[in-house]
């Protein structure tokens, strides 16, 4: 028996998963817009967001190769990072830019929503950790016991360093992620304030921060840029929910796409960034943002066609059924790639050689059964993707100060992972974090607020 869940709203949709989202109709203010956005649902969005993550396994899938060194011994090999064309690829295979931009217009809209129902920030940023920090647990807990076991057993330490940080590396997104979306409140009373001066800010304090560093050599400088740039990122898909890309023309589009590759150029020339986007990456810097701007242009301006594909039912169910478990996807497909080569080493014939046309070749079978396996675990992890965000009749939300506690607790193991790489401690000491967020954000019996 469960309780009825009382009248204090919380936030209503996954950061993850298709939602309503806000559609770009409003009034022309010509400055970046109004927050009379008007409520429907932009199945493009959804689009956009599930290719993304399909295109991250993609990726992650073509970088791993598993095979045996000439004296017998395993070895890790990054196959597409060997191809000569792989830094160009990147201008455009680096779709994470795109992600915090729909990530920011799907936000904006459930932001907009809970505030319509009288919910607050506290509810909003509780929402968001709940559905970021729940789907992580269970896999630091999974990398605890693995690591541990492998550990005691005497697995060649430097093997297991190799596969530990190549199945971690994604989990730098969490922490970017979580900041860009706890932020959303007061990003959104900027936006709706100052939506061009927001904009500049943002801008010119993710430049001054890379001149910083680039300067000084001092990489933990650009750290401070997980804040301006993916904020920066965000408030494009803030732009893009009042309507003002949709608005104009696609030649227009076309010309900002191009433009920001065109500026992104000469920076790259200059030395002052690496030609590789995925480098850029980490800490994040101002070709992202400049990338951010070309992708939700170029999404703008193939918005029609996109549309008339998303009416279709098949299209509709493939977006559903990934975007339904998109967080199990993200955060479990790698250590399913690694499981998947590696048992692939103990079947003749099943297991070419890394970088050989015949690896190339079975790429597509090998997707098939990663997915496959993703999606046959996801029902043992669904409960953490979709842990409740109402409070039930009879509780209390947890205090303000208590919710913050918990989204910073959140954001440290991703961080930890970011900056040092996942291994035994660090999987361990996420899972203590996480647990320990979960816990503060449990409903409390006693007195309702005020």
């Amino acid at each position: 028996m469960t309780a009825e869940p009382r009248s204090t709203p919380s936030t209503p949709e996954p950061a993850s998963a298709p939602a309503p989202v806000a559609d770009a109709t409003t009034a022309r203010t010509g400055d970046g817009g109004s927050p009379r956005a008007a409520a429907s649902r932009d199945l493009v969005v959804d689009l956009a967001r599930v290719a993304c993550i399909l295109l991250v396994v993609v990726i992650h899938l073509l970088m791993i190769g598993v095979g045996y060194a000439p004296d017998g011994s395993l070895v890790v090999s990054r196959p597409l990072e060997a191809q000569p064309w792989f830094a160009a690829a990147t201008w455009f295979g680096q779709i994470m830019p795109l992600f915090f931009a729909v990530g920011g217009f799907t936000a904006l809209a459930a932001w907009r929503s809970l505030r319509r129902r009288g919910g607050d920030a506290t509810a909003f940023v509780r929402g968001r950790v709940l559905r970021l920090a729940g789907p992580a647990l269970p896999l630091f807990v999974f990398f605890s016991v693995v690591l541990g076991a492998a550990t005691l057993i005497g697995v060649d330490p430097a093997l297991l360093d190799t596969v530990a940080t190549g199945t971690g590396s994604p989990l730098w997104f969490l922490a970017a992620f979580l900041i860009a979306q706890c932020a959303v409140p007061w990003m959104s009373q900027l936006h709706e304030r100052a939506p061009r001066a927001t904009l500049v800010v943002l801008a010119a304090s993710a430049v001054a921060i890379d001149a910083l560093r680039i300067t000084t050599d001092v990489a933990e400088i650009g750290l401070a840029n997980l804040f301006f740039i993916w904020l920066f990122v965000q408030q494009l898909g803030f732009w893009y929910s009042d309507g003002w890309f949709r608005r104009r023309r696609v030649v227009t589009l076309v010309g900002i796409a191009a433009a920001a590759y065109l500026v992104i150029w000469p920076l790259v020339a200059a030395g002052w960034y690496s030609p590789d986007m995925l480098v850029n990456l980490n800490p994040p810097t101002v070709p992202l943002a400049l990338l951010g701007i070309a992708q939700i242009s170029l999404m703008s301006a193939l918005h029609r066609p996109l549309s008339a594909l998303m009416r279709r039912r098949p299209a509709q169910a493939v977006v559903h059924l990934v975007g339904s478990r998109a967080m199990t996807v993200y955060l479990w497909h790698l250590p399913v790639i690694i499981i998947v080569e590696g048992l692939s080493l103990l079947i003749p014939g099943a297991a070419p050689e890394p970088g050989s046309a015949g690896w190339w070749a079975s790429r597509p079978l090998a997707l098939i059964v990663v997915l496959g396996i993703v999606f046959a675990i996801a029902p043992l992890l669904v409960r953490f993707e979709r842990l409740p965000t109402a409070i039930p009749e009879g509780f209390r939300a947890p205090s303000p100060a208590a919710t913050a506690a918990a989204a910073v607790l959140a954001i440290v193991p991703p961080f930890l992972v970011m900056q040092w790489f996942l291994d035994l401690p660090i999987a361990l000491v996420g899972t203590a974090l996480l647990v320990a967020v979960l816990l503060l954000l449990r409903p409390r019996r006693g007195a309702l607020r005020a």
